[in-house]
């Protein structure tokens, strides 16, 4: 059998020294030393010990911006769908390593940190894809989209997690299904109505009378008869 890359060498070396030591006591050397490398080689992998944690939110990036790019306005939602999607079957590839990474954020706070700020940044980039494809300069509408944006990264983030925990036996189709419900909470750009449209508009006030005094007035308005 061959050997294991360098780089999965000391992706292993990290995670089992994390385990035994603790995240602060492992050095940049004791990881170089167990995966059986120099400290050179592992700064050509990795920047940091940090890094070996969280190796590849770049290159996710560059992979959700590159396939939201490939969408038209017609097929935006399904370019989100489908780059949410994307995230999580890389995760489900890492398989263990996921796994490892989640239980040492959970017990780390400065990984934590650092994991809030890589969830920010997807959140950023989802809300600027959504905002373009809205097409609406409001302030109204960049609401809209922030909160489209932070729906979209909570709903990945419960379909990963329950991976992670174990809970979730078919994730992505799990994640399929909440993107479905996300989306339906957001109508597309011009299919809101607008005042004047068709329909019932209910409004709630509050009055001294008893509801049984208000029904028969109340019950002539909505069937359109005159007042008495």
């Amino acid at each position: 059998m061959s050997k294991p890359a360098a780089r999965t060498r000391l992706a292993d070396a990290a995670f089992a020294l994390f385990d035994e030591r603790g995240y602060e006591q492992t050095t940049v050397d004791d990881i170089a030393e167990r995966a059986g490398v120099g400290r050179s080689t592992f700064f050509r992998h990795y920047r940091s010990k940090e890094e070996v944690i969280f190796p590849d939110h770049d290159r996710l990036l560059a992979q959700i911006r590159s396939r939201l790019a490939t969408s038209s306005h017609s097929t935006g939602l399904v370019a989100v769908s489908d780059a949410v999607r994307l995230v999580l079957l890389h995760y489900l590839d890492e398989g263990d390593l996921a796994r490892r990474r989640y239980a040492l954020t959970s017990k780390v706070a400065a990984l934590r940190d650092r994991e809030i700020a890589s969830v920010a940044r997807y959140q950023r980039l989802f809300r600027e894809f959504i905002s373009e494809w809205m097409g609406d300069p409001t302030e109204a509408a960049s609401l809209r989209a922030e909160l489209m944006a932070a729906a979209v990264v909570a709903a990945h983030n419960h379909v990963l997690r329950r991976w992670l925990r174990g809970e979730s036996a078919d994730p992505v189709a799990e994640v399929d299904q909440a993107m479905h419900e996300v989306l339906a909470l957001f109508s597309a750009p011009g299919s809101r109505p607008e005042t004047g449209d068709a329909g019932t508009t209910l409004v709630a006030f509050r009055t001294g009378q008893d509801l049984d005094a208000l029904l028969p007035a109340l019950r002539r308005l909505v069937e359109g008869g005159p007042e008495r």
